[in-house]
Formats: structure tokens, sequence, C-alpha cells
């Protein structure tokens, strides 16, 4: 009988695992716990504020990677072409952003990031600019939003 216990139970924590990873956790407005990261959308109210612009630009990002990494499963011209549509969309999105916040460095660092990933979407081979430049493209945001 014991071994019966013993072998259930990494199918036990394996499924409550992957229960939990579908879970959301929700936190109220007047809790004192930090929350670490939102991907919640930018309420119309608080668009240009430069919080919630770093947020946005995070995200853009993050979906960006995401969208890349997507078209690296494809080969050839089919790939060249998915990198390139998704490098000009996050530099189109980060573009926007830029123009909603009244921060200077915000903006600027904002253009910096959208100018880098409009190059690498120019380059003859846009896969190398996401194993490469792309990796660390990121942290020219950091310093701008360290400061909000």
């Amino acid at each position: 009988m014991p071994h019966r216990r013993l072998a259930a139970l990494p199918l036990v924590l394996l499924a409550t695992a992957t229960l939990a990873a579908g879970c959301a956790i929700e936190i109220s407005p007047d809790s004192k716990i930090p929350t670490p990261f939102s991907v919640a959308p930018t309420p119309s109210a608080s668009a240009g504020v430069p919080k919630y612009v770093c947020t946005a630009a995070y995200k853009i990002l993050t979906d960006g990677a995401v969208s890349l990494a997507e078209g690296l499963t494809a080969s050839g011209d089919r790939q060249r072409q998915r990198l390139h549509d998704s490098l000009t969309d996050m530099a189109t999105k980060l573009t926007a952003e830029a123009a909603r916040t009244p921060d200077v460095p915000l903006q600027e660092a904002l253009t910096a990031v959208a100018a880098d990933l409009t190059a690498g979407a120019q380059q003859a081979d846009p896969k190398a600019y996401v194993n490469g430049g792309f990796q660390v493209v990121g942290q020219k945001l950091d310093p701008a939003c360290d400061k909000v």
C-alpha cells in the first residue's frame, strides 16, 4: 500500500500545480500588499501617466517577445517577414506611448527603444537582432521607469 501512495503523490502535486497555474489572485485596491506588475489595460484617465506608460511599454515588449518566438518557428522569407512585422508593431506601439507621456526622459527612452526595434526590423536578417540586440533592448527603459 505505501508504494501506491508514494506513486500517487507526484500525480496529485502535478495536478495541483497545473490547476493553480490557471488561477488568478485578486488583490483589493485597499490592500497594503504591493502588486509586482499589472497587465491590466491602462485606464483611459491614466493614459500618459509615466507609471502606466512604463507598464504598457513592458507589456508591449513582453507580448512582442511572444510574437517573435512564434515567428522563429517559421523559416526563410516567411520567418523574416514575421519577425519584421513583430518588431515594427512593437516600435509603432512604443512610439504611440511616447507621444502620450509628458515625461521627457521617458519619452526619450521609449523613442530610443522604438528606433532600436525599427533598425532591427530593417536588417536583412532580423533573426540576428532577435537573438542579439532584442535581448537587452528593454533595459533602455529601466533608468526612466525606475524614476517614476
